[in-house]
């Protein structure tokens, strides 16, 4: 039996955010506002597992948002966010857990402290809550638009997310609570059941985004809070003595012998990823595909890109920008240089004008002089979410 599983419930549409699909899958410094959710609460080592409760039209969308990082399989969520929330519990009661957190998709910056001091609590409480005591002078209004009156604020607190329970608890909860009024919050619907709710401290930058204000603030804040690193690549291939083409930035190229290598001897994907993971603390590609391994045996360069860019993303990173120099006398570079760029930006993800690709000779100097192969260089920039 696991000790605890995160819960995170995404299965609405958002509809006040706008935008062409549900707010959970807006993007967010690059990623979706979910992927930022998921990955916090997987990389807590007191989580066991992490499920996530979807919409049954956005299959595809989560399956994006989750690429590479380690959670649960989904399930479906219901019509109401009190029933979904059931319908995930229920899908963990065959092999319960000891504790559940249950959070919600669109809240991206949850952070370790809360999330201990959440289950801290449980120790002693059947369910515990992260907030924050309320600051503001209350006002309850008036239908047209007055002050009614002062509401004392005083005991008052905002509540946040993940919230955490014994699972039996809120599971029976929830079950007791089946098809009546959907209920603001999981631990509304453990207070109705009787239940004592732990109040501990909550974090102000763990805010759920709603609006587009809100996005803006939240984008705002990730880039005063980015750390931004430069990773750089450089490789050699001489050329074969079989004919071409040659590969270059993932762009076959008439030319009368081709690159000697393990793979398919793509010199300016391969600079792409040695940067990128150099930016990331990551190794190199020899240490993620190494030429021993018969796999890679003539692969498509492509897949490497494909890969590096996983890791990039299960680490939370932004890509900025890719600049890739060719040197070489043949093939000539220049009237392939667009569809090189576009290629790349295409692995990476990335709009074009983010990808610049430029090409050099050694004026004749050099075994790239003799015209005996070709080297290239890259530097990549990415953002990376600062340690929190």
């Amino acid at each position: 039996m696991s000790q605890t599983i995160a819960l995170v419930v995404a299965a609405g549409r958002g509809s006040r955010l706008g935008g062409d699909r549900p707010k959970q899958y807006m993007p967010l410094a690059g990623q979706p506002i979910l992927r930022h959710g998921l990955r916090a609460l997987a990389a807590h080592p007191g989580i066991d597992g992490v499920r996530a409760v979807i919409h049954p039209d956005d299959a595809q969308a989560y399956a994006s948002a989750a690429a590479g990082l380690n959670v649960m399989a989904p399930v479906h969520g219901g019509a109401s966010r009190q029933e979904s929330v059931r319908y995930g519990l229920e899908s963990l009661a065959a092999d319960p857990p000891a504790r559940v957190l249950i959070h919600d998709g669109a809240r991206p910056f949850v952070d370790t402290a809360t999330i201990d001091r959440v289950l801290s609590a449980l120790a002693t409480d059947p369910g515990a809550i992260p907030a924050l005591p309320v600051a503001d002078t209350l006002k309850r209004g008036t239908a047209d638009g007055a002050i009614a009156e002062t509401v004392q604020r005083a005991g008052l607190w905002r509540a946040q997310t993940p919230q955490g329970f014994r699972f039996a608890d809120v599971l029976a909860a929830h079950r007791a609570a089946a098809g009546s009024a959907d209920a603001s919050d999981d631990a509304a619907v453990m207070e109705q059941a009787g239940h004592r709710i732990a109040l501990v401290g909550g974090n102000p930058e763990n805010v759920k985004v709603t609006t587009q204000d809100d996005l803006t603030r939240a984008e705002r804040w990730l880039a005063g809070a980015a750390e931004t690193r430069v990773g750089q690549g450089f490789d050699v291939h001489r050329f074969a003595e079989t004919p071409g083409p040659v590969m270059l930035c993932g762009v076959a190229i008439d030319h009368e012998v081709g690159l000697a290598g393990h793979s398919d001897a793509d010199v300016g994907l391969h600079v792409v990823v040695d940067a990128l993971l150099g930016a990331l603390g990551e190794s190199d590609i020899g240490h993620h595909f190494p030429p021993s391994d018969p796999r890679w045996k003539g692969a498509e360069s492509a897949q490497f890109v494909t890969r590096a860019r996983e890791i990039a993303q299960a680490r939370g990173a932004r890509l900025v920008h890719v600049d890739v120099t060719l040197i070489c006398e043949r093939p000539k570079v220049g009237p392939h240089r667009a569809r090189m760029a576009a290629r790349i930006a295409d692995l990476l993800q990335l709009p074009s004008t983010r990808v610049s690709v430029k090409a050099t000779t050694t004026e004749g100097l050099g075994f790239t002089g003799r015209r005996e192969g070709i080297a290239a260089q890259a530097a990549v920039t990415v953002q990376l979410p600062a340690e929190r």
